[in-house]
């Protein structure tokens, strides 16, 4: 029971890969508190995981973010996985259209670091979210490959300016989570089953498996400033197809 009595909070926790750490965390003992813009969301969340608490918040929004720590005496870790992917190429859309983008992942990510800081002392962590894109950027998602590539950046800055609180990131793969079934649709399967036969292991990565890796990066005193990539070794191959 690494985080046994540790109070964790995790954005996008209703979900996903914040969702699969949120399971993670508690199994370890961790009082945890799951974050998301939706409310019913969070009720489903809340209701598959049993004794989490939920706060309601759009991390775009700093002061949303800066409530949701008001209440806590103090936090031992963070997880930050909120983060949209939009498609479009450059050369494509106003430039408005993409700055939700940044303002989630990027800007969302700086408020929680802001907030959090204050609330932690030696010990504690904060992991943000990034992804394969800034090793592999993919045509026609240019800033979603921008996005994951600041936020890898971020924890490594963060990490210099708020020692001694510990500061890192995963870099996940291909993961079958919520999030593709907008983005891909009826063409989900093809896509999943063109990126299996780029891995090297085989398959996607599972939402599990980064909240393994997250578990690892606030159990662990001696990583900051680091990304930890958990992709199947996808990002050793030319291309993703």
């Amino acid at each position: 029971m690494r985080l046994s009595g540790k109070k964790i909070i995790i954005f996008g926790g209703s979900s996903g890969m914040g969702l699969a750490t949120a399971k993670l965390a508690k199994e370890e003992g961790a009082s945890v508190t799951i974050v998301g813009r939706s409310a019913q969301r969070l009720r489903d969340a809340a209701n598959l995981l049993g004794g989490v608490a939920t706060e309601q918040a759009d991390i775009a929004d700093e002061s949303a973010v800066k409530r949701t720590f008001e209440h806590f005496d103090h936090v031992d870790h963070v997880y930050v996985s909120s983060g949209v992917g939009m498609g479009g190429g450059i050369l494509e859309n106003d430039i408005a259209h993409y700055r939700l983008a940044i303002e989630e992942r990027l800007w969302g990510a700086a408020y929680v670091i802001r907030a959090a800081a204050g609330k932690m002392k030696a010990g504690g962590s904060i992991t943000l979210t990034g992804a394969i894109s800034t090793d592999h950027p993919v045509g026609g998602l240019w800033i979603t490959n921008v996005g994951t590539a600041a936020v890898e950046q971020l924890a490594r800055a963060a990490a210099i300016d708020l020692a001694p609180i510990r500061v890192n990131a995963v870099a996940p793969g291909w993961t079958d989570t919520p999030m593709w079934d907008g983005q891909l649709g009826e063409a989900k399967n093809e896509v999943f089953s063109a990126v299996s036969r780029e891995s090297l292991i085989g398959r996607l990565v599972s939402a599990d498996e980064v909240g393994a890796a997250v578990l690892h990066l606030m159990t662990n005193n001696g990583i900051t400033g680091e990304v930890l990539h958990i992709d199947g070794g996808h990002r050793l191959r030319r291309s993703f197809f």
